[in-house]
């Protein structure tokens, strides 16, 4: 199943600036698993959501995704100094924090998550992250549907993707 964008719109992630990898990479499609699937980090195929940004782009790895559901599961590195503009997206997401601190704004609140942390967003709230100036983050992202970025004031220029906060 290819991932669908329903707007052009944010995200890895950053999990928030993958519009144009969710439009380049659809997630290796397999039959129901009856094994487990174990990928080690140096086998993992990161690509950059906009490649176009070189340095600046957060980079994506799909981890497996349900060929039935569409639910997802995939990693997303986002370079330090970095902003994921304001996006939403059509099915539940999570985050997990792998290393890094990441900021997330959602319903007017912005928290700083450190590494081990872990946020839930619902399905079409619109949200926004940084990174700090100091390190970029890890994240382990889950959606419950096919993944998709819907990003609220059009696709992202290499200027918005700019600028990390302090937490």
């Amino acid at each position: 199943m290819k991932f669908s964008t329903v707007s052009a719109v944010a995200g890895f992630t950053f999990m928030a600036m993958l519009d144009c990898a969710v439009a380049r990479q659809a997630p290796q499609r397999t039959p129901p698993q009856e094994h487990a699937l174990n990928i080690p980090a140096s086998e993992m195929k990161w690509q950059r959501i906009f490649p176009e940004f070189g340095e600046r782009s957060a980079e994506i790895a799909i981890l497996h995704s349900d060929p039935i559901t569409g639910a997802t599961r995939l990693m997303i590195r986002v370079p330090k100094d970095s902003h994921v503009p304001l996006h939403w997206h059509s099915a539940n997401e999570t985050h997990t924090i792998v290393s890094g601190v990441f900021v997330m704004e959602c319903e007017g609140r912005r928290q700083a998550l450190p590494a081990g942390s872990f946020n839930y967003i619902p399905s079409k709230m619109k949200h926004q992250a940084w990174t700090t100036p100091e390190e970029g983050a890890l994240l382990f992202i889950t959606v419950d549907g096919p993944w998709d970025v819907n990003w609220v004031n059009g696709p992202p220029k290499a200027s918005d993707l700019m600028g990390g906060v302090r937490p």
